[in-house]
């Protein structure tokens, strides 16, 4: 019998995004509001108050200066295991989600080409350690098509789309025909929120303040005063004509943890005490998220991201090509930068062949977009069917979830010999064909709605 109950984990390099679905009779609207939590996946130790908090038990610090974090994650693959263990026995815990795990079932994600090794771990943790009765391991992109995100436009989404999780570690261009991930054109920009942070980090230490022990800080500063410009050479000038007076600066107010306060952006005509430490966010605020679509700035040899997403496409059947272009998705904390959108609108319009029309679907908070997707998908009546119960996993170990979770390096999934075929077929005769250039369609923009709150 199927357990009632549902633990969502979203889990994430940074965050854990946690939550119960109680089932298709549950409120789809009200449970995600009601047990969801944002935990940060991390063990931090405050040199402040002399104190080390474990994941959820970060929101009780008060010091947060020079915070050292001891991540589960390292570039982008669980391997801490002891660390994430002591993050997730909080999260199941009485302080967060109150859950019995033994008759409770489990949705998790994973990270992109996950290992077969790192993925063997994951079923001992689940079924030995944490005894469930039952669980379903998916990338965060595998959700998507169960939620919110492409169903502006009808009640279902569409059967061929392109999901961009730009995320703490990477940025991954992810194709999906009919709920299955195409990985022969998922293509990885080396590019995430902490490669972001630890550059912004270099850049003030360099220029002002020594702030390379300050990742919570400088990670808040980034969230806040950052953004992506849709004029980047023109917003370069204005910042070396007159560095200290113009549009584009901004000052961040660091944090006095002696009296409690918190960073901030200075507000127009706001009065300093003389205790407040201001920084000076100049072109830093546009150049540290520009590494996104420019990487070669800092030396990596990648493509930005509207090449990279053109680059995916162009690896898929020729016939479905048009599908993807109309359906592409945003999800992932690192598009939450203002003017984001607009700048990959831009870039990409200019790189979509001219047959095609242009369209961007993007989440009121990007962040948590997978977890909604995961919590629509946990209360879907087949989720049953795409299980691996404990009783499997003791019978024939790890191979009951190789045969139930498909993954990257599976070489024969449903449709992918035919679809290998088409495409080789495809870019063969897109050789030999003369261009066309009819009237280019205007881009059109969706903005998923968002849940009441």
């Amino acid at each position: 019998m199927q357990p009632q109950t549902t633990v969502i984990l979203d889990n994430g390099a940074s965050s854990i995004k946690a939550g119960l679905a109680r089932g298709p009779e549950g409120d789809d609207d009200d449970q995600p509001k009601g047990n969801s939590r944002l935990v940060p996946n991390a063990i931090v130790r405050s040199k402040g108050d002399k104190t080390t908090y474990f994941g959820h038990q970060l929101e009780r610090c008060r010091d947060y200066s020079a915070l050292h974090y001891r991540l589960p994650f390292e570039k982008g693959y669980l391997v801490d295991w002891d660390a994430q263990k002591a993050v997730w026995d909080g999260v199941f815990s009485s302080e967060v989600l109150n859950v019995d795990t033994a008759e409770s079932s489990l949705l998790i994600t994973e990270p992109y080409f996950n290992l077969p090794n790192i993925q063997d771990v994951y079923d001992q943790f689940v079924f030995e350690e944490y005894e469930f009765h039952s669980y379903h391991r998916c990338t965060p992109a595998a959700t998507i098509p169960f939620g919110r995100l492409f169903q502006t436009g009808g009640p279902s989404p569409p059967e061929c789309l392109v999901v961009i999780d730009s995320g703490f570690s990477f940025t991954h261009v992810v194709p999906i025909i009919n709920n299955q991930i195409q990985w022969y054109a998922v293509k990885r920009l080396d590019v995430g929120g902490k490669l972001l942070t630890n550059q912004l980090k270099e850049l003030v230490s360099y220029r002002q303040w020594n702030m390379m022990d300050e990742t919570y800080i400088m990670n808040h500063a980034k969230e806040t005063c950052c953004y992506v410009s849709t004029r980047f050479f023109e917003d370069l000038e204005t910042c070396r004509s007159n560095p200290k007076k113009n549009s584009i600066v901004r000052e961040y107010v660091l944090p006095n943890f002696s009296i409690n306060s918190h960073g901030r952006v200075r507000l127009p005509n706001e009065e300093l005490s003389a205790t407040d430490q201001v920084l000076h966010m100049e072109n830093e605020r546009f150049t540290i998220p520009e590494l996104l679509f420019r990487p070669d700035d800092i030396g990596l040899e990648q493509s930005g991201l509207a090449a990279t997403v053109a680059a995916s496409i162009s690896l898929l059947p020729h016939d479905l090509r048009g599908m993807f272009w109309a359906n592409i998705g945003l999800i992932g904390g690192s598009t939450n930068f203002p003017g984001f959108y607009e700048r990959l609108s831009s870039e990409l319009l200019s790189l979509t062949p001219v047959e095609y029309d242009l369209q961007i679907y993007r989440s009121e908070d990007a962040m948590t977009e997978a977890y909604r997707s995961a919590f629509a998908f946990a209360n879907d009546p087949a989720f049953p069917t795409h299980v691996v119960t404990r009783e499997e996993y003791l019978e024939v170990g790890s191979n009951a979830s190789r045969r139930k979770f498909p993954g990257w390096q599976s070489s024969s999934a449903p449709g992918d010999a035919e679809i290998s075929k088409i495409t080789q077929e495809s870019m063969t005769e897109d050789r030999g064909q003369p261009s066309r250039k009819p009237s280019r369609p205007r881009v059109r923009t969706i903005t998923a709605p968002g849940r009441r709150r």
